[in-house]
């Protein structure tokens, strides 16, 4: 029963204006491809790595960047070891485009530059923060494969509530914009086990975050 349960539709919701949770936009095969590219994007050169914070404390998620790499709290051409970061996929740029008109019904003007891929294993948490690094306002277009994750979407003044608690799947979008553009936003906790492997991922969760640096070719 509960397997049927769980394969029951499930509609978009709203988590706060200019905020929408869309389940299973990503058809399984698409979540494939994700996860292959994905395997290349996180190999050395300027692979996948654990960011330090200026605390000195290391996140517990793994991550790689493509386009520009982020590190506290700024995007650079290179990484800290001097690689240079590897490009922005053009296929990344065509799913952030379709989401954002998926929801909103247009695109921003600002065009799609920033990759950010993390993957989560069963320990690996995110803590409440803002995507305020970029200088374009274009909506954050969020994706996840691999195991269900607790995903903590909150107000833009404070860390504290109010914020809203959804289960994200594998296949599902977040698209965050306009007055939620600078929501802060976490992962509590991740549900190991859940992501099965239609979507290519044996285990742990993948999120794949697009962004629109905003940058004019200022280098």
């Amino acid at each position: 029963m509960s397997d049927e349960l769980f394969a029951l539709p499930r509609e978009r919701v709203e988590l706060a204006p200019g905020a929408w949770h869309v389940p299973d936009w990503l058809a399984p095969d698409e979540q494939r491809e994700l996860v292959v590219a994905a395997r290349s994007w996180a190999a050395p050169p300027a692979g996948m790595r654990q960011v330090v914070m200026p605390s000195g404390g290391v996140m517990s998620v793994r991550s790689v960047s493509l386009g520009l790499h982020w590190e506290p709290y700024r995007y650079t051409e290179f990484l800290p070891d001097g690689e240079r970061v590897k490009p922005f996929p053009a296929l990344l740029g065509a799913l952030a485009r379709r989401a954002v008109l998926d929801v909103y019904g247009s695109v921003p003007a600002d065009p799609y530059d920033i990759g950010l891929v993390n993957f989560y294993d069963a320990q690996a948490k995110m803590g409440l923060h803002r995507d305020a690094d970029e200088d374009s306002p274009a909506p954050v277009v969020s994706l996840s494969i691999g195991d269900t994750c607790v995903f903590r979407f909150g107000n833009t003044e404070t860390r504290t509530r109010p914020w809203t608690d959804v289960d994200l799947r594998t296949g599902d979008l977040v698209v965050f914009g306009g007055p939620s553009r600078l929501a802060y936003h976490g992962v509590p906790k991740i549900r190991p086990g859940t992501g099965g492997s239609a979507g290519g991922l044996t285990g742990g969760r993948l999120n794949i975050t697009i962004r629109a640096s905003g940058r004019r070719g200022d280098g």
